[in-house]
Parts: structure tokens; sequence; C-alpha cells
């Protein structure tokens, strides 16, 4: 923990009405405010507790409040720290580092989530099951969305039309295994704008979960893997389409102390930052755009996905109340805080259903699932699709 970092909080409040926790319990322990003054106080000699850790456990790191924070605070790096220090000297109950080991041995390796892909169809009915077995068990098996077979991408998808650019594209772990048709979607996007895709061999998880859970050491092995398999295919820039990877390959040059020797983007960012070229057809359509916590808050990137989702014909961009409160899904905390995620599903799904729209879209697979769940326990089910999706649908001029 960083003593400078967390003297820059001068416990004004302008948090508190932005952090999902406190918005659900109203307490200060659980607010960014309240777990700065824990974070001091374990600087000034405090060890940490089972008290303290359980506070600093429940934030989502969704980084709502790094946007209203009129001090400029980094609750980012500072819970990214804290975490770290927990994880390196807490001791958790048995139970709830077992389950620990099995989320963090499975989802950051695409090959062992690939032999889940099979038993996906079951997962749904055995939840209840394997919710009185802990109820993380039960929760990851409620999020399971059904998998479409899988789409393998060529190392290279050639540009159509006359070459605007080359970019290397990052398939990731739950991304390419879950949803390997958002993958698919962004190449041939990146294509038809006139982009040259390199698809690099040896890639995988970007280290995201990793960090965001305090897990350090495999978060930065997994980083350099990324780093080595965009390096070889030489390319300036990467484009990522799931908001939290983003978030972190963005960070990298601070998680692994040297320039990782390319520029990260978003999706919506770099297509809005090289305009359109390609024709769009109508889409008559009236869509929910859902901002993820680590594209909204930790990129800023607000105005591009809306900007190119208002760009196709006939399609009604609709609102959503609360849109900065996050869904409950950031990396794996719906399924290690199962309780707090379930009750700011719900709440999203609410907000999400008031706008009447036919589809939802996201651009992060988590909160993908997350509020996917939320509408079928609220009997309110609702087609879901990433922008790139979207954007494919309409640059092909096929239905979604």
């Amino acid at each position: 923990m960083d003593p400078e970092l967390i003297g820059d909080c001068v416990h004004c409040g302008f948090c508190l009405p932005t952090c999902p926790t406190y918005a659900l319990w109203g307490e200060e322990m659980d607010s960014p405010r309240g777990r700065i003054h824990l974070m001091q106080q374990h600087v000034e000699g405090t060890p940490v507790t089972p008290e303290m850790a359980g506070h600093f456990d429940a934030c989502l790191g969704c980084m709502a409040c790094v946007t209203a924070c009129p001090s400029g605070v980094r609750y980012d790096r500072l819970i990214e720290l804290t975490r770290v220090e927990v994880e390196r000297t807490h001791v958790r109950e048995p139970r709830e580092r077992a389950v620990r080991e099995i989320v963090f041995s499975l989802f950051p390796y695409p090959r062992r989530l690939r032999l889940l892909r099979p038993t996906m169809w079951l997962a749904g009915r055995m939840a209840p099951f394997l919710a009185r077995v802990h109820p993380s068990l039960g929760a990851m098996a409620a999020l399971a969305p059904p998998v479409e077979h899988r789409q393998r991408l060529p190392r290279l998808v050639r540009a159509r039309g006359g070459r605007r650019a080359v970019v290397g594209m990052l398939t990731g772990c739950v991304q390419g295994e879950f949803f390997p048709q958002v993958n698919a979607a962004t190449a041939r996007v990146l294509a038809l704008e006139g982009c040259d895709v390199l698809v690099p061999a040896g890639q995988g998880c970007c280290g995201a979960l990793s960090v965001h859970a305090g897990r350090a050491e495999q978060a930065r092995r997994l980083a350099r893997r990324t780093v080595r398999a965009f390096r070889r295919a030489g390319v300036e820039t990467v484009v990522v389409n799931a908001a939290g990877c983003g978030s972190t390959m963005k960070e990298y040059a601070e998680l692994l102390g040297a320039d990782p020797g390319f520029k990260v983007m978003d999706l919506s960012e770099f297509l809005a930052e090289l305009g359109p070229v390609a024709r769009r057809h109508p889409l008559p359509l009236t869509v929910a755009y859902h901002d993820a916590c680590h594209l909204a808050h930790a990129q800023g990137v607000r105005a591009q996905p809306r900007e190119l989702l208002r760009g196709i014909p006939e399609l009604e961009l609709r609102e959503i109340p609360e849109s900065a409160i996050c869904c409950g899904s950031a990396g794996t905390y719906n399924i290690l805080q199962p309780e707090a995620a379930r009750d700011l599903g719900d709440r999203k799904a609410g907000a999400v259903g008031s706008t009447g729209a036919e589809l939802l879209v996201s651009a992060n697979p988590g909160c993908t699932m997350q509020i996917a769940s939320a509408m079928r326990r609220a009997g309110k089910e609702i087609r879901v699709a990433h922008t790139a999706e979207v954007l494919d649908a309409s640059l092909r001029g096929v239905s979604l």
C-alpha cells in the first residue's frame, strides 16, 4: 500500500453515492473512503484482520469512485496494491481458499475452459445443487452462457478493399472460449473497415482476472506471455474487445515495469479514431447500451461505442438508468461474492428492463453473462450482443 496515494484522499465523500457496495449497505467501511481509512490503519501497523480483508474483498474495483473523485485519488492503484497485500498476509478459510484455487486454475487458461464447453448445457440445471455445496460454485454454474460452436480464426484476416491499418487482436480467455462469435465479428468488422488483422499464436489470458484479485505473480506471468506474442507479431497497435482486458493491458508498463512495445486500444476507441468507410445497412432495433465499468471508468471510453451504434441507420439507442453503477460482474466478483453480485445484478436487470429495448449491447463478456443471468431470474430475458456483433450485422447487411 502506498502512503502517498493514500494521503491524496481528503475524505470529501464525493465517492459515496457512486460506490455500489455503499449503495447496497450504507456502511462507511464498504465505501472507497472507508477502505482508504483501513489502508491507512494497515500502513500504520494494524495487521490485516479477517474483518478488514472482508471489506477489501467486497470492493468490486469498478472505478466509479475514480471518475467521481475531485482530488484525483488513484483508488484503482490503491485497491490493486491492497489486494496483493491481502493475498500475501491473510489466511483464508479452507473452503474459500479451495474455491479461489478452482477459479484461478481454470478461467485464465483457455485450454482448460475448452474442456468445459461440452458440459455448459448442464451447468444451469446443476446450479441449485452446486449452490448447496458452496454459493460460489452455484453462482459459477448459473452464469454459464450457451456456447456456440468454436470458431477458429486464421492468423491473418486480410483487409477488404484498400488497407488502412495493421492491428493485432487479443482473443482472450473467457471471450475466446465462451463468446467465440464476438472475436469472429471483431475480426470481420476490422477487415471491412480496411484493417489487416493479425491474431498471434501463443496468446491467452492477458492477466486481468489475476490483477483484479491481487494475484500479482500470476498476473505478471500471463502478461509477459501476452506481450511476447504480440511483439513476435510486430504490431504497433493491439485492439481489445473486452473492457477488463483492455484496462489491464493499458497498465502493462506499470504491472511489468517496462513499456510493452505496442499501443492498446478498445475496439470502439480504435474504430472511432479510424473513421468509417464501409457502408452501414439499416438495423431496425431498439438497443440499450451498457457501460462496462472497466471501459467507462477505467479507460474513459463512453462516447465512442454510442457514436458507432448511432451511426447505424434505423437503430434506436436507449440509455440505461443508473448507468454508472456496476452490474456486479467485476471480473470474478460475481463468483467470489455471489450475494452482493446478485443484488447488483438484479438492480441492473431492473434498469435494463425499464428501457423496453429489444437488445442489450455490452463490451465485456463478464457483464454480458451477469446481466443475462439476472434478466433470466427476473423472467425478462433479453437478447444480448457485443458492439462488434451489432456493427458486423450492419456492415454485412444481415439480421442480428
